[in-house]
This record gives C-alpha cells, structure tokens and sequence, in this order.
C-alpha cells in the first residue's frame, strides 16, 4: 500500500514538474500568451509538434528501459537502445525548437506551440536518460 502511494505521489511530481517546464519554455520563447482568436481543429503544425511530441515521449520510454536493463553494448538488442533514446531525443529537440522558433503567436492560434515545447522538454529528457544508459553500459563494459 505504501509503495503505490508512493509510486502515485512520484507520477504526480512529475507531471507537475513537466507541466511547469513546458510553461518554462513557452514564456522563455515569449509564446505564452494566449491567442485572441482561437484556431480548432487540426492544423499543419499542431500535426508536426504532435508526431514530435510522441517521437519525444517514445524517446523517453526507450531511454527508461534502457537504464533500467544495464547490460554491454555488444551483448544483445538492449544495447541500441541507448542510441535509440538518444537520436530520437535529438531528433524531437531540434524540431520542437524548429517549431517553436517559426511560430507567431501562443497556445490556440494553431501553431503547435504547447506540443513544440513539450517535445522539447521530453527530447531533453529522452536524451539524458539515453546518455545516462549509454554511460553505465560503457563503464559495466570496461569493467570486464
């Protein structure tokens, strides 16, 4: 019981925590202002920070298992999956950025802004655990 508690609080922080650094970025780019007109449905760019928003979300889970399994590089699948976590990491920040650099106004003007920031942060957070993995695999590989 005390351990799903704990494992409940833990998820919470967290996503408290993600909420907070997608504001971060949004008012850092000055695109935190909400629009005066409200743009619905789905437009071009909320597709593509969409798509590299789950890139980056996938780059995530890669990066955690990853870490979790920290086995030698050259001993099975497990040991791409750092560099998996890595490129997809990359790939979401750099177009996360690219959006969120093109864009001309805050959340609701169709410009994926909110899903730009959040690849982004999840990119960045992708990549470290990916590092991290990629890290201690090296070191259990040199200690052999």
């Amino acid at each position: 019981m005390k351990r799903t508690f704990a494992f409940i609080l833990i998820a919470l922080a967290a996503v408290a925590l993600f909420a907070v650094l997608v504001h971060a970025v949004l008012v850092a780019t000055h695109l935190s202002e909400p629009a005066a007109i409200t743009v619905h449905g789905l437009t071009p760019r909320r597709l593509w920070a969409t798509t590299v928003a789950v890139l980056a979300l996938i780059a995530v889970v890669i990066g955690g298992l990853a870490l979790r399994q920290s086995g030698p590089i050259g001993s099975s699948n497990v040991g791409m999956l750092p560099i998996i976590a890595l490129v997809a990491g990359l790939i979401a920040v750099v177009n996360g950025a690219l959006n969120l650099s093109m864009a001309t106004g805050g959340p609701r003007t169709g410009n994926g802004v909110v899903g730009g920031a959040a690849a982004l942060v999840l990119g960045l957070i992708g990549m470290a655990l990916g590092g991290l993995a990629l890290a201690r695999s090296r070191r259990s590989l040199s200690a052999e």
